[in-house]
């Protein structure tokens, strides 16, 4: 099975492509600009992830995903905050 796997949570944004348990490609960017303010900016942080989103999906999935072919199935969010929290 092959996965696209898409975090934007606090202060980091992340995209990995994983098959059969092998990691494919990965890129992780975090938003060292909260340093500044003595801690996250909920606001700042969420304009942020919007604007690297696709920048860290596009060539993870270019990498990983898409040169194997896979057609997606299946999608899985998370709809709150919190390890438990998933539907």
């Amino acid at each position: 099975m092959t996965i696209l796997g898409i975090e934007t949570s606090c202060d980091e944004t992340s995209a990995a492509v994983v098959r059969d348990g092998d990691l494919l490609s990965n890129i992780t960017r975090t938003q060292l600009f909260h340093v500044a303010y003595g801690g996250v900016v909920p606001e700042l942080a969420s304009r942020a992830h919007q604007q690297l989103i696709i920048p860290i999906v596009d060539p993870v999935a270019r990498t990983g995903w898409l040169c194997l072919g896979f057609r997606q199935r299946r999608i899985r969010l998370r709809r709150r905050r919190g390890w438990g929290s998933f539907g």
